[in-house]
């Protein structure tokens, strides 16, 4: 269960909270039966409902726009039907009430981030209430009254209040001045980075073109040799043939002759008669004897050309050098800070169930010396390679094209490496290298052309992917090969909430999250024809469980976005134990937390999407460390065989890295 709010302020922003986006209102339009969602939140539910508008020709739109109007809206917490006005969602009434709230709440969190501690004239002693605090006493930094200093604080020196304030605001202004001398140092050293940056992908292209051209003149040289040895063929063979033709004029006369001859003696002899003075036959035996003695033509010689290689090796272009470093320079160490600029107060007197006075402080950071330089080692000229050594690599952004993505819902990565990435609005599963090469792509349908849109995967045991997500008018778990090809698919409960699935592959079953209009959450655990085998979590509370993965012993994780907590079930779906709650920022606290998974030891990663960082926890629940917390809203998470984690970001307003896939070495 979720923590109990923490103040007033918490009660509101829950209260402020639309259960569709799970954010603050954004411009809030009130439905007839009295609940609140945001104005684009409810246009995307709008959307869903009629997608063939968008696929009709122009003079169609406005009658079925008319007809989409006319089409009732489910409400998502009370499932009433409504029916749009005209204007469409634009044309319900604004919730000015909330509007005002969310603002009020907004400007008071601003307020609240601003406000400085700072020391008020005429405080009084919480040892002695009757005395006002006006000394502050040297030996241990503390403010004081007068009976402080003739109990605890007796021959102590000290100072006025005022004075040590002064004294104080003169110390930190040094060390204001001495932060931004060391942040000019830090920001001259980033724009030297872009600097050496553009030097060196400008070196970079010199040695690609060196490459290319090396190659372009070996390649030119070698074309024109093969032309060269194709014309010696030609004129060989057309050599020979001339031979051939030379003999085939010569002697085709005179078996024309031989076989005409042949020919009327043979006609005339199958008539019946021979006449001994016949024309023909003297002909036939003019020709016979004219043959007879001469020798048979001699045969044809010819020379044909064959092409024998040469022994010579494949040429090489070049080699690839890397230019040696000079030595790196060794940075200054910073100067010391004096004492007096970070003593703490120190307690020298105490009272049994009494507090002290609280010591004025100059709580400082340790200021570390400027970055050293980077020394790049670029390629030499014309013979280089280089692979990128950065902790992170980043690729995809907001679109349709290929590469592309619009709303990455879901990961999960195969034993070889692939990534595969369910991409919500353009209804597709899209594969990736762990380098961020694309790889190829395939349409998530169920059946002949309908489209599901794919709100997480998983990968079974024998490399196959497992899908939830919806259509227009129902909700699937359908199962793809790794090229695309629906295996098999079943149908889950309608209910227009987010799901996730994994697989447990020891026993092959499939595990999809669920959530109903009343907040009731809970995972059903199928076999891979659609049977149920069990339920889990109805006992626990869970209000929004989004993302689910299973570890190596079979465990049950469930992030639950709406309780702010993670649920840890056994293999047979045995409540253990839960962690996290809601707060913004703290260490071992969660903020909305969605995409879930484990790595080779064990330890649990959890997406804590509201606070904007990706978690590490251990397989009790204790909090280990950040693995990022400079990203956008964190979505999905995997891990690789090799010990990487992928990540999805998608967010309707935070656009850092909006739209992506990052990938972290932990």
């Amino acid at each position: 269960m979720a923590a109990a709010p923490s103040s007033l302020g918490t009660q509101f922003h829950e209260e402020l909270t639309c259960s569709i986006c799970l954010e603050l209102f954004t411009r809030p339009k009130v439905l007839p039966c009295q609940h609140t969602f945001c104005q684009d939140c409810l246009q995307d539910l709008a959307s869903k409902r009629m997608p063939l508008i968008q696929g009709l020709a122009s003079s169609r739109v406005s009658l079925l726009q008319g007809l989409a109007r006319r089409v009732p809206l489910q409400c998502p917490n009370c499932r009433q039907q409504v029916r749009l006005p005209p204007q469409g969602v634009t044309g319900l009434p604004d919730n000015h009430l909330v509007t005002s709230l969310c603002e009020r709440l907004q400007n008071q969190a601003t307020l609240s981030g601003e406000t400085k501690e700072q020391p008020q004239s005429g405080n009084r002693c919480s040892l002695h209430p009757s005395e006002e605090v006006k000394l502050y006493c040297k030996q241990c930094n503390m403010p004081v009254c007068s009976e402080c200093c003739e109990e605890g604080h007796d021959g102590h020196q000290t100072k006025g209040l005022k004075k040590a304030a002064q004294e104080r605001s003169l110390t930190v202004q040094a060390l204001i001045n001495e932060g931004r001398n060391i942040l000019e140092s830090y920001s001259s050293f980033i724009r030297d980075l872009g600097e050496k940056e553009k030097t060196l992908i400008e070196q970079k292209q010199q040695t690609d073109n060196s490459i290319i051209h090396a190659y372009n003149q070996i390649v030119q040289k070698l074309t024109e040799r093969k032309d060269h040895l194709l014309s010696e063929s030609h004129q060989n063979h057309s050599a020979n043939l001339e031979k051939i033709q030379t003999e085939r004029d010569r002697v085709l006369p005179d078996v024309n002759d031989l076989s005409a001859a042949c020919d009327r003696a043979e006609q005339e002899l199958q008539q019946g008669w021979v006449g001994f003075h016949s024309q023909k036959t003297f002909i036939l035996t003019e020709m016979v004897e004219k043959y007879r003695g001469k020798a048979a033509p001699t045969p044809v010689q010819t020379q044909p050309a064959v092409f024998q290689p040469t022994d010579t090796p494949v040429p090489e272009l070049g080699h690839v050098t890397v230019q040696s470093l000079p030595p790196a320079p060794i940075p200054a160490a910073p100067a010391p800070i004096p004492a007096a600029f970070v003593a703490g107060g120190r307690s020298h007197h105490r009272r049994k169930g009494k507090h002290q006075p609280a010591p004025i402080r100059a709580a400082l950071a340790p200021i570390r010396a400027a970055p050293a330089p980077i020394q790049a080692a670029p390629a030499a000229k014309g013979t280089g390679h280089h692979q990128d050594q950065s902790q992170r690599v980043t690729f995809g952004g907001k679109g349709s094209g290929t590469g592309q993505f619009n709303g990455p819902s879901g990961v999960t990565v195969s034993d070889e490496g692939e990534i595969f990435v369910a991409d919500y609005w353009n209804q597709k599963i899209q594969v990736f290298t762990l380098q961020g090469t694309f790889v190829h792509q395939f349409p998530t349908v169920v059946s002949g052309e309908e489209r599901v849109t794919p709100q997480d995967v998983a990968m079974d045991r024998e490399g196959n992917l497992w899908v939830v997500g919806d259509t227009r008018s129902a909700e699937f778990a359908v199962q793809y090969n790794k090229q695309g090809s629906v295996l098999r698919n079943f149908d889950l409960q309608k209910t227009g909430w987010h799901r996730g699935v994994a697989v447990d592959t020891r026993r092959n079953h499939i595990l999809i999250t669920q959530t109903t209009g009343d907040w009731h959450g809970e995972v059903f655990v199928y076999s891979p024809d659609g049977t149920l085998v069990r339920t889990v979590g109805q006992q626990q509370g869970m209000k929004y469980p989004q993302y689910i993965t299973v570890d190596r012993k079979g465990n049950i994780l469930v992030s639950d976005c709406n309780n702010h907590c993670v649920y840890v079930y056994n293999e047979d779906g045995q409540y253990l134990f839960q962690f996290g709650s809601f707060e913004r920022n703290g260490q071992d606290q969660l903020y909305k937390p969605r995409g879930i998974c484990t790595e080779s030891a064990g330890n649990i990663i959890v997406a804590d999407s509201g606070n904007n960082r990706v978690e590490m926890f251990d397989k009790t629940g204790k909090f280990l460390k950040f693995i990022t917390t400079d990203m956008g809203k964190p979505w999905a998470v995997a891990m690789t065989t090799n010990g990487q984690l992928v990540v999805t970001l998608w967010d309707k307003y935070f656009f850092k890295n909006n739209h992506t896939v990052c990938i972290f070495h932990i």
